[in-house]
C-alpha cells in the first residue's frame, strides 16, 4: 500500500537527521515509485551509518528472476522475521505532523544469480493507526529517531525484540490531505505531486534499513 513517496528536504537535513554524510547531489523527489533508485540507510559492520542508492522492490538471493522485485515492494512487519485492489484509489499525502524528515524500516537483499549484483529493499508495513485507517487497513512502519539505532544494528537477531519497534507511529504525530492524480505516473515528478486538493467533507482523519 505505500506506493509512493517524496524527498525534498536538503542533503543537510538527511546528514543531520539521520547521522550519515550529506549526499553530493540530492535532486528534489515528489513521486518516488516502486522499481526506482531510492536512498537507504545501512549501518557498517563498525557501527557507522552509510547512505546507499537501493532498487525499490526487494529480490530474494533465492529468486531465478529478479522481475519478482515488480511485487515485492512492501512486506508486512507481522511476518518479516519468516520472510526468506482494480478501482479508483484516492491518492493521499502523508507526513509528520512536525514537518521534519523521518525514516521507514525497510529490508535490504544482494540478488547476484548472473550479471552485476542487484542491491533491493522493501518497505515494512504494519496495521494501521486512527489517522490512517479511513485511507487504508496497513500503513508503512514509521520509526522514531530513538528506535532507528536499534532497527540499524546488524548484531542484533533477537527478532522478539526487533518486532516490538515494527509499530505504527500514533496518529497524533502525523498528518494527511488528499492529492490529486497527478501522483499516478511515476513519469511526472514536481511538486505539483503533493498538492492539496479542496476539501470535499470526507472523513479522514533479511537486512535491514532504513528510508
Amino acid at each position: 500500500m505505500c506506493g509512493r513517496y517524496t524527498l525534498h528536504c536538503s542533503a543537510a537535513a538527511v546528514a543531520n537527521r539521520f547521522g550519515v554524510s550529506p549526499p553530493s547531489l540530492l535532486p528534489q523527489r515528489y513521486n518516488i515509485a516502486p522499481s526506482q533508485r531510492v536512498l537507504a540507510i545501512r549501518q557498517r559492520a563498525n557501527g557507522k551509518r552509510e547512505l546507499v542508492p537501493l532498487s525499490w522492490g526487494l529480490v530474494p538471493f533465492w529468486a531465478d528472476d529478479p522481475t519478482i522485485g515488480n511485487r515485492l515492494i512492501n512486506a508486512r512487519a507481522e511476518t518479516a522475521a519468516t520472510q526468506a485492489e482494480g478501482r479508483h484509489k484516492q491518492p493521499w499525502y502523508i507526513q509528520l505532523a512536525s514537518g521534519q524528515p523521518f525514516g521507514f524500516a525497510g529490508l535490504w537483499e544482494r540478488w547476484e544469480k548472473g550479471g552485476t549484483p542487484i542491491h533491493s529493499c522493501t518497505v515494512l508495513t504494519c496495521p494501521a493507526n486512527s489517522l490512517m485507517q479511513p485511507i487504508h487497513n496497513r500503513m508503512p512502519v514509521i520509526l522514531p529517531a530513538e528506535h532507528e539505532a536499534a532497527w540499524l544494528d546488524s548484531n542484533a537477531h533477537d527478532t522478539a525484540q526487533l518486532s516490538q519497534l515494527l509499530k505504527p507511529l500514533p496518529a497524533a504525530a502525523m498528518t494527511a490531505y488528499r492529492v490529486g492524480s497527478l501522483v499516478n505516473s511515476p513519469r511526472l515528478d514536481t511538486a505539483g505531486c503533493i498538492q492539496s486538493l479542496p476539501e470535499s467533507g470526507g472523513n479522514a482523519a533479511v537486512q535491514r534499513s532504513l528510508w
